[in-house]
C-alpha cells in the first residue's frame, strides 16, 4: 500500500511543482483555503473564518479507526504514521463491511497528473463493483485543472461530485464553493458520520478545515503538519566525494562552490526558495502567513526581515555559479537533474523519496538520496511553521439527489480505508493478477497497475496521514523520522487551524511576488525593487488586509 498523501509547497510555482514531480497519489498543498465568519448554510457573508465553538457544532464526531493496522512507527511532532513492517496480505481486515453505495451512476471531475486510464477500465470497473457505486470519471489535466474548475463552476453544469484543492481557491473560484456546493451536515455532522466509519476516523482538525460559507461543504484529505517539502542530497555521492553535509547557510554556500564543476556537468543545487524559508524561519504564503508576533503586532510574512534575507542568500548561490543553468533558467525538471546526478541537492516534496529511489532501483542501485535536516539562519535550531492539517476537498453540487449524495459519500468513505484494510489495498493497487502480482510477501504493479491505479479515487478522501511503502520499508522510515526531526521545531501561526477567503478585493494583493521572487534571486530585479513591491503592498491595500485580519482573530481567537 502506497502512501495517503504528499505535501505540495504552499510557496510559488505549484503547478510546475506537481507537473515536475509527478504526484500522482494524492496532492495536499497548503494554499489558500477559504471560509465564511457568520450567516448560515448558504447566507451571510463569504469572508472570514468560522472556528471554535461555532465550527464544533459542525463537525462530525471523531471515532477512532478499528480496523487500521496498528503502525510501526506513530506519529510524533505533527508527523505521519509510519509502517515498516510486511502486512500479511492474507488477513487484510474489512473496513467496509456492507456495500453503501446503490450502484447509482455520478459523475466526478478531479485534476490528473498523467494520462489518465480509459472509461470502463478494469480498475474503475473492480472498485465500483467494491464499493457499490457507478462512476463517470471526468479526469483534468492537473497542471491547467483551475482554469477547467473556473469554468465548471461559472456554468449551469457542474457534475455531482468534484475535486478542489487549495491551491486553486482563489478569485472566483473561492467564492463560488459556497454558492455551488451543498451543506454536508445533515449527512456528516455529530454522529451521523458514524454510518461511515472511515470518514469519522478522519481527525477532527481536518473537518474543521472543511468548514466552508458557514457549512460542513468539504470530504477531506487530511495532511500532517510537520513540513513536506525536503532538501534532498545525494548521499552515494557526498560519501563518494566525502562531503560534509552542511549545517548553516554558510556552510551550504562554501560547501556549494567546492561541489559544482561545470566542466564535469556538475552543480550543487537547483532552485533553493523553498528550504530557504524554511532555513530562515520564514512565515508561510497565504492567510497562514498572518501572525501576531511576542511584541503582539500582526503582520504578514513580507514584512519580516526574514523574507529578504531569504531572498539574498539565494541570490548568493546564483551569483555564485552553483546553480544548475537549467535551473537559472527555470526549466526543465530539477527533479531529473537530481536522479542524474547534474544537481547534488534540490528541493521536493515528500513522496519523491520513494518514488525516485523506486525508480533508480535497477537502472541506478547504487543511488541513495538523504533529506537534509533544516538548520536556522545562525547554524542552531530552525523556526518552522505547521502547514494546515487539510488542502483538498471533495464537494458535492447543491441540487444532487439524496441517491447521488449516498453514493457519493459511499465512495469517499470507501476511499477513506486505513492502512491494513481490503478497502485500502484495492484502492492502492486494484485487483490481484490484473493490477499486481504478489512477490515475497509485497505487492508489485505490473504495466496494466501503473496505468490505471492512479490518482483517481484517493482524491476522493483519505485517512489520518501515513506513509508505508512495502518493497521499500526504509524509506517510509526515513520519510518519518525526517518529519518528526523537523516536527520538533514546528510552531502554530495565528491563523492555523482556520479556514479563510480574504475579501475579493484583495484576491490579487500578493500576486506579484511570486515572479518578483524568481526574477531576483537570478538577478533580473534589484533588492529596492522587492522592498518597492512591499511598500506598494502596504499602500495598496496590505494595511487594510491587517486591519481585517485583526477583527477575524478578535473574533475567532488566536490558534498560538
Amino acid at each position: 500500500m502506497t502512501p495517503n498523501a504528499a505535501s505540495i509547497p504552499s510557496g510559488p510555482s505549484r503547478r510546475s511543482f506537481l507537473a515536475s514531480t509527478a504526484v500522482v497519489t494524492a496532492a495536499v498543498a497548503g494554499g489558500m483555503p477559504l471560509l465564511t465568519a457568520c450567516g448560515g448554510s448558504d447566507s451571510g457573508s463569504r469572508e472570514g473564518a468560522t472556528s471554535g465553538k461555532a465550527a464544533d457544532k459542525l463537525l462530525p464526531t471523531y471515532v477512532a479507526s478499528k480496523t487500521a493496522a496498528k503502525p510501526d512507527l506513530p506519529p510524533k511532532n505533527g508527523s505521519a504514521a509510519g509502517y515498516t513492517s510486511k502486512v500479511d496480505l492474507a488477513k487484510l481486515v474489512t473496513s467496509v463491511p456492507d456495500k453503501l453505495g446503490t450502484g447509482a451512476p455520478f459523475k466526478i471531475m478531479s485534476p490528473f497528473w498523467g494520462s489518465p486510464p480509459k472509461p470502463g477500465c478494469a480498475y474503475y470497473t473492480a472498485l465500483d463493483a467494491a464499493a457499490g457505486t457507478k462512476i463517470t470519471w471526468q479526469n483534468q489535466d492537473g497542471i491547467t485543472y483551475g482554469e477547467k474548475l473556473g469554468a465548471v463552476l461559472a456554468s449551469s453544469s457542474i457534475p455531482d461530485m468534484v475535486v478542489v484543492p487549495s491551491w486553486e481557491l482563489v478569485g472566483k473560484i473561492a467564492s463560488a464553493v459556497t454558492a455551488k456546493f451543498m451543506d454536508l451536515g445533515p449527512y456528516l455532522a455529530g454522529d451521523k458520520v458514524k454510518k461511515y466509519p472511515n470518514l469519522a476516523a478522519i481527525p477532527s482538525d481536518a473537518w474543521r478545515m472543511s468548514i466552508f460559507g458557514g457549512a460542513l461543504r468539504g470530504i477531506p484529505m487530511p495532511a500532517a503538519p510537520a513540513p513536506g517539502i525536503v532538501p534532498y542530497y545525494r548521499k552515494d555521492i557526498f560519501d563518494k566525494k566525502g562531503y560534509t553535509v552542511p549545517k548553516s547557510p554558510d556552510e551550504f554556500l562554501s560547501w556549494a562552490k567546492e561541489a559544482t564543476s561545470p566542466k564535469a556537468k556538475v552543480w550543487a543545487c537547483g532552485d533553493m526558495r523553498w528550504a530557504a524559508a524554511a532555513i530562515f524561519g520564514l512565515l508561510p504564503a497565504g492567510p497562514l502567513g498572518w501572525n501576531i508576533g511576542d511584541d503582539g503586532k500582526l503582520t504578514y510574512r513580507i514584512e519580516h526581515p526574514e523574507y529578504l534575507e531569504h531572498l539574498e542568500w539565494v541570490r548568493k548561490l546564483f551569483d555564485a555559479g552553483v546553480v544548475h543553468p537549467d535551473d537559472k533558467a527555470n526549466t526543465g525538471d530539477p527533479v531529473q537533474r537530481f536522479t542524474a546526478g547534474q544537481i547534488l541537492v534540490v528541493c521536493s516534496d515528500t513522496s519523491a523519496w520513494y518514488g525516485k529511489t523506486a525508480e533508480q532501483a535497477k537502472s541506478n542501485p547504487d543511488f541513495d538520496m538523504e533529506g537534509m535536516d533544516y538548520f536556522g539562519a545562525d547554524g542552531g535550531n530552525p523556526t518552522l511553521y505547521a502547514g494546515p492539517p487539510a488542502t483538498i476537498w471533495s464537494m458535492i453540487r447543491k441540487g444532487a439527489s439524496k441517491e447521488t449524495i449516498e453514493n457519493a459519500l459511499a465512495a469517499a468513505n470507501f476511499a477513506a480505508a486505513p492502512y491494513g484494510t481490503k478497502e485500502r489495498m484495492f484502492v492502492d493497487y486494484g485487483v490481484e493478477g490484473t493490477h499486481y502480482t504478489v512477490k515475497d510477501g509485497v505487492p508489485v504493479k505490473n504495466d496494466k497497475g501503473n496505468q490505471e491505479v492512479v490518482n483517481a479515487w484517493v482524491m476522493l478522501a483519505a485517512p489520518a496521514p501515513y506513509l508505508a511503502h512495502p518493497d521499500l520499508p526504509e524509506i517510509a522510515r526515513k520519510q518519518v523520522e525526517w518529519q518528526q526531526r523537523q516536527g520538533a521545531f514546528v510552531k502554530k501561526t495565528s491563523t492555523y487551524g482556520m479556514n479563510i477567503v480574504e475579501p475579493a478585493r484583495y484576491a490579487t494583493l500578493s500576486s506579484q511576488f511570486e515572479q518578483m521572487e524568481i526574477d531576483f534571486v537570478r538577478g533580473h530585479k534589484k533588492l529596492s525593487d522587492v522592498q518597492q513591491a512591499i511598500s506598494t503592498w502596504k499602500s495598496s491595500g496590505g494595511d487594510k488586509l491587517r486591519d481585517w485580519y485583526k477583527k477575524l482573530l478578535e473574533k475567532n481567537g488566536s490558534a498560538n
